[in-house]
Protein backbone atom coordinates (compact mmCIF):
# COMPACT_ATOMS: atom_id res chain seq x y z
CA UNK A 1 0.00 0.00 0.00
CA UNK A 2 1.19 3.63 -0.97
CA UNK A 3 2.50 5.53 2.36
CA UNK A 4 0.42 9.25 0.93
CA UNK A 5 -3.26 9.30 0.68
CA UNK A 6 -3.96 12.13 -2.44
CA UNK A 7 -7.76 13.35 -1.84
CA UNK A 8 -9.91 16.52 -3.46
CA UNK A 9 -12.79 18.05 -4.03
CA UNK A 10 -13.37 20.00 -7.23
CA UNK A 11 -16.38 21.36 -9.32
CA UNK A 12 -15.20 22.52 -12.37
CA UNK A 13 -11.76 19.54 -12.75
CA UNK A 14 -8.84 22.51 -11.72
CA UNK A 15 -8.13 20.98 -8.08
CA UNK A 16 -8.79 16.99 -10.16
CA UNK A 17 -5.96 18.61 -12.45
CA UNK A 18 -3.24 19.64 -9.13
CA UNK A 19 -3.94 16.93 -7.69
CA UNK A 20 -2.69 14.57 -10.63
CA UNK A 21 0.63 16.89 -11.31
CA UNK A 22 1.58 16.25 -7.61
CA UNK A 23 0.58 12.19 -8.02
CA UNK A 24 2.76 12.39 -11.55
CA UNK A 25 5.89 13.21 -9.32
CA UNK A 26 5.57 9.97 -7.47
CA UNK A 27 5.55 6.07 -8.08
CA UNK A 28 2.90 3.85 -6.52
CA UNK A 29 4.64 2.42 -3.51
CA UNK A 30 4.76 6.32 -1.99
CA UNK A 31 1.50 7.33 -3.13
CA UNK A 32 -1.67 6.63 -4.03
CA UNK A 33 -3.89 7.75 -6.95
CA UNK A 34 -5.83 11.01 -6.58
CA UNK A 35 -9.07 10.38 -4.99
CA UNK A 36 -12.13 12.40 -5.49
CA UNK A 37 -14.08 13.00 -1.70
CA UNK A 38 -17.02 12.37 -3.62
CA UNK A 39 -15.67 8.69 -4.14
CA UNK A 40 -14.33 8.19 -1.03
CA UNK A 41 -15.17 6.66 2.15
CA UNK A 42 -14.12 7.56 5.33
CA UNK A 43 -11.77 4.56 6.00
CA UNK A 44 -10.10 5.52 2.78
CA UNK A 45 -8.63 8.61 4.38
CA UNK A 46 -7.95 6.72 7.74
CA UNK A 47 -5.61 4.07 6.53
CA UNK A 48 -3.09 6.82 5.64
CA UNK A 49 -0.61 8.13 7.97
CA UNK A 50 0.25 11.26 5.61
CA UNK A 51 -2.46 12.85 3.46
CA UNK A 52 -2.32 15.44 0.82
CA UNK A 53 -6.14 17.12 0.31
CA UNK A 54 -6.78 19.71 -1.81
CA UNK A 55 -9.85 21.94 -2.64
CA UNK A 56 -11.10 24.96 -4.55
CA UNK A 57 -13.02 27.55 -3.16
CA UNK A 58 -16.37 28.43 -4.29
CA UNK A 59 -18.63 31.60 -4.31
CA UNK A 60 -19.08 33.51 -0.76
CA UNK A 61 -16.23 31.39 0.91
CA UNK A 62 -17.29 27.69 0.74
CA UNK A 63 -16.33 24.38 0.34
CA UNK A 64 -17.09 22.80 -2.34
CA UNK A 65 -20.39 20.87 -2.16
CA UNK A 66 -24.40 20.91 -3.27
CA UNK A 67 -24.81 24.33 -1.47
CA UNK A 68 -21.98 25.78 -3.52
CA UNK A 69 -24.14 24.48 -6.70
CA UNK A 70 -21.72 21.91 -7.43
CA UNK A 71 -23.18 19.31 -9.74
CA UNK A 72 -22.15 16.41 -7.46
CA UNK A 73 -21.08 16.27 -3.79
CA UNK A 74 -17.87 16.90 -2.31
CA UNK A 75 -16.31 18.44 0.50
CA UNK A 76 -19.30 20.18 2.33
CA UNK A 77 -20.93 16.39 2.09
CA UNK A 78 -17.67 14.44 3.20
CA UNK A 79 -16.77 16.34 5.99
CA UNK A 80 -19.32 14.59 8.42
CA UNK A 81 -18.30 11.48 7.52
CA UNK A 82 -14.88 12.09 8.66
CA UNK A 83 -16.29 12.73 12.56
CA UNK A 84 -15.36 9.42 14.22
CA UNK A 85 -11.98 9.72 12.05
CA UNK A 86 -9.01 10.00 14.49
CA UNK A 87 -6.36 12.56 13.11
CA UNK A 88 -4.36 12.49 15.82
CA UNK A 89 -0.73 11.40 14.40
CA UNK A 90 -1.75 11.62 10.85
CA UNK A 91 0.49 14.39 9.10
CA UNK A 92 -1.57 16.30 6.67
CA UNK A 93 -0.46 18.83 3.78
CA UNK A 94 -3.39 21.34 2.12
CA UNK A 95 -2.98 22.78 -1.23
CA UNK A 96 -5.87 25.25 -2.12
CA UNK A 97 -7.23 27.04 -5.04
CA UNK A 98 -8.92 30.40 -5.68
CA UNK A 99 -9.47 33.57 -7.67
CA UNK A 100 -7.61 36.46 -5.63
CA UNK A 101 -8.88 39.09 -8.22
CA UNK A 102 -12.69 38.19 -8.56
CA UNK A 103 -12.78 36.64 -4.72
CA UNK A 104 -10.57 38.98 -2.77
CA UNK A 105 -12.42 38.69 0.22
CA UNK A 106 -12.87 35.22 0.84
CA UNK A 107 -9.51 33.87 -0.93
CA UNK A 108 -8.68 30.26 -0.21
CA UNK A 109 -11.34 30.47 2.77
CA UNK A 110 -12.01 26.66 2.05
CA UNK A 111 -8.63 25.78 2.61
CA UNK A 112 -8.86 27.70 5.95
CA UNK A 113 -12.39 25.24 6.94
CA UNK A 114 -10.28 22.18 6.21
CA UNK A 115 -7.43 23.36 8.08
CA UNK A 116 -9.42 24.02 11.20
CA UNK A 117 -11.77 20.72 10.71
CA UNK A 118 -8.52 18.77 10.91
CA UNK A 119 -6.67 20.85 13.63
CA UNK A 120 -9.42 20.06 15.60
CA UNK A 121 -9.50 16.29 15.04
CA UNK A 122 -5.93 16.00 16.34
CA UNK A 123 -3.98 16.43 12.97
CA UNK A 124 -0.26 17.92 12.07
CA UNK A 125 -1.25 19.97 9.55
CA UNK A 126 2.40 21.02 7.28
CA UNK A 127 3.21 23.38 4.69
CA UNK A 128 2.42 26.95 5.48
CA UNK A 129 2.74 29.25 2.38
CA UNK A 130 3.85 32.75 2.25
CA UNK A 131 1.48 35.09 0.96
CA UNK A 132 3.79 37.58 -0.84
CA UNK A 133 2.84 37.54 -4.40
CA UNK A 134 -0.60 37.45 -4.25
CA UNK A 135 -3.46 40.17 -3.94
CA UNK A 136 -6.71 39.55 -1.68
CA UNK A 137 -8.33 41.67 1.27
CA UNK A 138 -8.50 38.88 3.55
CA UNK A 139 -8.42 34.96 3.59
CA UNK A 140 -9.58 32.06 6.24
CA UNK A 141 -6.72 30.29 4.88
CA UNK A 142 -4.30 32.15 6.51
CA UNK A 143 -2.84 31.79 10.11
CA UNK A 144 -0.04 33.68 11.71
CA UNK A 145 1.19 35.27 8.49
CA UNK A 146 0.75 32.75 6.20
CA UNK A 147 -1.27 30.37 4.14
CA UNK A 148 -2.02 27.01 5.98
CA UNK A 149 -0.86 24.90 2.67
CA UNK A 150 -0.26 25.99 -0.95
CA UNK A 151 -1.91 28.41 -2.66
CA UNK A 152 -2.88 28.50 -5.83
CA UNK A 153 -4.78 30.58 -8.35
CA UNK A 154 -4.93 28.99 -11.82
CA UNK A 155 -7.18 32.30 -13.15
CA UNK A 156 -4.72 34.91 -12.80
CA UNK A 157 -1.33 33.73 -11.89
CA UNK A 158 -1.73 29.95 -13.28
CA UNK A 159 2.25 30.13 -14.72
CA UNK A 160 3.06 30.19 -11.58
CA UNK A 161 1.82 26.60 -10.53
CA UNK A 162 4.84 24.49 -11.92
CA UNK A 163 7.22 26.55 -9.14
CA UNK A 164 4.99 26.57 -6.48
CA UNK A 165 4.34 23.11 -6.51
CA UNK A 166 7.89 22.04 -6.69
CA UNK A 167 8.56 24.06 -3.75
CA UNK A 168 6.14 23.20 -1.54
CA UNK A 169 6.64 19.30 -2.79
CA UNK A 170 10.45 20.30 -1.79
CA UNK A 171 8.93 22.10 1.55
CA UNK A 172 6.32 19.43 3.38
CA UNK A 173 8.96 16.70 1.95
CA UNK A 174 10.66 15.79 5.19
CA UNK A 175 7.39 15.76 7.22
CA UNK A 176 6.20 13.21 5.11
CA UNK A 177 9.73 11.48 5.24
CA UNK A 178 10.57 11.64 1.47
CA UNK A 179 13.57 12.51 -0.18
CA UNK A 180 13.40 14.94 -2.79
Amino acid sequence: MARIGLFFGTNTGKTRKVAKMIKKRFDDDIMADALNVNRASAEDVAQYQYLIIGTPTLGDGQLPGLSADCENESWEEFLPKLQGVDFAGKTVAIFGLGDQVGYAAEFLNAMGLLNDFLVEGGAKVVGAWPTEGYEFEHSEAVVDGKFVGLALDLDNQSGLTEERLSTWLKLIAPDFDLNL
